[in-house]
């Protein structure tokens, strides 16, 4: 599993991405509540609330504070963890954060702007481009300006 983003669970925590950003927000912490059980399965399922280092706090806590990447990073590593020691938590988390990277978070986003000057050629803009080949021809050589009609202009 990718590693959960600290931008990622702040953003979800302050609101970001509308009701999807919501939902996403709201199923983590279903997750995250939801019982502890060891890799061996060999303990009863435990009161997730009772289980220091389930995420529980550090759910609370960034919620309380969502701007606190210190309080993001507390439970991206207590997810971290939890995911460790009790694999269907893991196998749940994983399912929820490839839903939860698809909300428009604004995580990493990117601001465009262009401005000012004269440009020639094509302007590409965006985010997170990979294996791109342009086969755009170059502009084509200055020469005398012509009228529409196509006579040279004098």
């Amino acid at each position: 599993m990718d590693p959960i983003t600290i931008g990622l669970l702040a953003a979800l925590a302050g609101g970001a991405g509308g009701e999807l950003g919501r939902q996403a927000w709201a199923g983590l912490g279903a997750l995250v509540r939801r019982p502890f059980r060891n890799a061996d399965d060999s303990a009863p399922p435990a009161d997730a609330d009772a289980v220091p280092g389930s995420g529980v706090a550090e759910f609370a806590a960034l919620e309380a504070a969502p701007a606190d990447r210190d309080r993001a990073d507390a439970l991206r590593t207590a997810l971290a963890r939890r995911a460790a020691t009790d694999p269907g938590f893991g196998a749940d988390l994983a399912r929820w954060h490839e839903n939860a990277r698809l909300v428009g978070t604004g995580d990493g986003g990117t601001h465009n702007r262009i401005g000012g000057g004269t440009f020639q050629g094509p302007v590409l803009q965006g985010r997170d481009f990979s294996g791109l080949t342009f086969t755009t021809p170059p502009p084509p050589a200055a020469g005398p300006a012509t009228e529409p009609g196509g006579t040279e202009d004098r």
